[in-house]
Order: structure tokens, then C-alpha cells, then sequence
């Protein structure tokens, strides 16, 4: 009989999970195709108790000191570098893992002192939302630079809607949307006295001030926002793609996807990532490390890969994967190509609804 699985979603919306690998087949919360079948596959039985999210680290922590980890556990990105750095966790090439493919700034997410000891089958991050009607009407173009962006609001404005809008409450969701545009600008978030992180704040206040952004901004959710959106009264907004499927059950909205825009032409924005690891912990058991390790190769294939993106609107973490979903849901394009990048960049905070955490959170980085 397998220990439990420790899962955290990133999903504010979902407390922290636990599950269990026992018998013959798994029944999972949120992913049950991709983990069923793998659970089939291996011939495990996955049983989910939840956990608060705040107490899994240190629950984690504790269980590592005595030696009750389970035999897989899920982690959100930004945890896995202090459980490894803890000893708790196996590198995942021992089992002969394959982690070729990945998008180089999601497989650094799961990546301490050179080795892979996580890997997440999908990830999430945000990009901007815009009414094709609206735009069409007052013949604006998809803004791509910052210049562009704060025009086309001010073309979008009227008296019964604005341009454009954004979460900019203090909380872990405004952070995340805040994130693009001052990492884009080569800000970082560890130090704000700088010119880039200024001229990234200044962005948002000029779109508050010249009126092509509502001041309830500062109060708004991702929620709020969407629902702006939705009702017609912003003709642009930042969202993550986890806003898509009831944005197609919206009546007469006919809307796109772009790329955050960037502060110069030619420039790619660099956006935070958002999403799961899955690690094998160490284990007096070597046998059951390499059945909890069979499990992980599975969820991280390419088929389970398409398949949660398919369920949950996600972007596959391999390149090839994402690349073929982005050509089958046009809609997930501009995430997928968010996401793509040629290296790692160190950074702080995470989402696929997201949430604030110390730490480690990996993003896209510029071409």
C-alpha cells in the first residue's frame, strides 16, 4: 500500500488536497482523467483528503524530519526549491524520468542546484482580453507596446465604459497582473525603488488618471474583472485563461487573446507561471519510489499533458504538446506563446488563479 500524495492547487479557488495511492484505480478531485488512467496504469488507487493550504509546507517540513512523507507529492512551483533544499525529495533522473521538451522557464521551476526533482504537466499565466467588436467600432488595432496600449484605451473609453482594466487590489491576484508589466520592463519584484519598476507603475496610474481605466480598480478581484468584461464595460482587460469558459457561454461577446503588451516594439513579455510539480520524496522504499515515480512519468506524458489542458484550459509544459494545442484552441495561442521562452528567470509569486508565496516563482523570459 502506497503513502498519501500531497497535492496544493494553485487555483485559489480550491483549498490544498492530499491523496492516496492504494489498490487498483484513482478517483482524483480536479484531474481525474489524466490521474485515473495513470493510476490505472500503474495499478494504484488514489484516495484525496484535504488540506489547508498554508499548512502544507509546513506539514511537509514536519514529515520530512520523520521520515512519513508520502510517495508522491504535489507541490505549487514555488514551494518545491525549499522542500528540496530540505533533503526531502529524490532527483527525478535516478528513475530514468524523461524531462526533454519542457519549456526551459517550467522545468526550472522543478530544478534545484542542477537537478530536476519536479516536473508540471501544464502551467498557466495571463494575457489581455479584448472585445473584437469594441475594437473593430473605433478602429483601434491590438495594442502591442505600452504606447499602444494607453491610446487604444482612450480610443475605447466612453461614458459607459472604459478601455481597459486590471486587478490592482493589494493582494496576491493584483501582484500577478502587476508582474508582466514590471518584470517586461526589466523590473524586479525584490526591488521596487528602481526606474523600471517605476515607469511600470506609472503605466497603470496614467490609465487611472487620463480616465481609460476605472479608480475601482484598486478594489477589483480577477472576478470583478472578468465581469467588467463580460457586461461591456471595459473594452479590454488582464486575465488568465482560466476565465475562457465562461467567456464562451457569454451571449453576443465576441472577444481575442494577445500577449501582454511590452514597453518597445520587438520586445516579448515576460509573465509569471503558474501551476503544479510533481516530486518523488525520499523513501526507505526503493520499490515504491519507482511505482510513485511511474505515476509521475505519466502525468507528465504528452497524451496527460493534452488531456488537462483539454479539461482545464491549462498550456502543456512541453513545447511540441503546447504548440499542437494552441493550433487545435486558437483561444490559448497568445498563453502558449507567453509561456514559451529560452531560459529561466529567478522571481517571487505564482497562479493559475493565483497566490502569493515566498519563494521561487518561474516565469517566461524574452526571446
Amino acid at each position: 500500500m502506497l503513502n498519501p500524495i500531497a497535492q496544493r492547487f494553485m487555483a485559489q479557488r480550491m483549498a490544498a488536497t492530499e491523496y492516496a495511492l492504494h489498490g487498483s484505480h484513482a478517483v482524483v478531485l480536479s484531474r481525474p482523467g489524466a490521474v485515473a488512467g495513470c493510476g490505472r496504469t500503474v495499478g494504484v488507487k488514489v484516495e484525496q483528503t484535504s488540506v489547508p493550504a498554508a499548512s502544507l509546507v509546513p506539514q511537509v517540513l514536519r514529515q520530512a524530519s520523520s521520515r512519513t512523507l508520502p510517495d508522491l507529492l504535489m507541490l505549487d512551483n514555488p514551494d518545491m526549491r525549499q522542500i528540496a533544499q530540505s533533503g526531502a525529495l529524490t532527483p527525478l533522473d535516478r528513475y530514468g524520468i524523461d524531462s526533454s521538451g519542457f519549456a526551459r522557464g517550467i522545468l526550472s521551476a522543478g530544478t534545484y542546484q542542477g537537478k530536476v526533482y519536479g516536473l508540471a504537466p501544464n502551467v498557466s499565466t495571463v494575457a489581455l482580453f479584448y472585445n473584437k467588436d469594441m475594437l473593430s467600432e473605433a478602429g483601434v488595432a491590438v495594442p502591442r507596446t505600452w504606447d499602444e496600449l494607453k491610446a487604444a484605451a482612450a480610443k475605447l473609453t466612453r461614458p459607459e465604459r472604459y478601455g481597459m482594466a486590471v486587478d490592482a487590489n493589494a493582494s496576491f491576484e493584483g501582484t500577478w497582473q502587476f508582474l508582466p508589466f514590471l518584470w517586461s520592463n526589466g523590473g524586479d519584484e525584490k526591488r521596487l525603488d528602481t526606474p523600471q519598476a517605476a515607469q511600470a507603475l506609472q503605466l497603470w496610474v496614467d490609465l487611472v488618471k487620463s480616465g481609460s481605466m476605472s479608480k475601482s480598480v484598486l478594489n477589483w478581484t480577477q472576478a470583478d474583472v472578468h465581469d467588467q468584461f463580460a457586461a461591456g464595460r471595459t473594452a479590454m482587460m488582464i486575465n488568465g485563461p482560466w476565465r475562457i469558459p465562461a467567456l464562451n457561454e457569454a451571449k453576443n461577446l465576441r472577444w481575442g487573446v494577445a500577449p501582454i503588451p511590452v514597453p518597445r516594439t520587438g520586445q516579448t513579455p515576460v509573465t509569471p507561471l503558474g501551476g503544479e510539480v510533481w516530486t518523488v520524496p525520499r523513501s526507505a522504499s526503493k520499490a515504491r519510489q519507482e511505482k510513485a515515480a511511474r505515476v509521475l512519468a505519466c502525468l507528465n506524458n504528452s497524451t496527460s499533458m493534452l488531456t488537462l489542458a483539454e479539461q482545464h484550459f491549462t498550456v502543456p509544459s512541453r513545447s511540441a504538446v503546447a504548440s499542437r494545442y494552441a493550433g487545435q484552441v486558437p483561444s490559448m495561442a497568445a498563453f502558449v506563446r507567453s509561456v514559451e521562452g529560452p531560459g529561466p528567470v529567478p522571481a517571487n509569486s505564482a497562479s493559475d488563479g493565483p497566490k502569493r508565496q515566498p519563494g521561487y516563482t518561474p516565469r517566461s523570459s524574452p526571446r
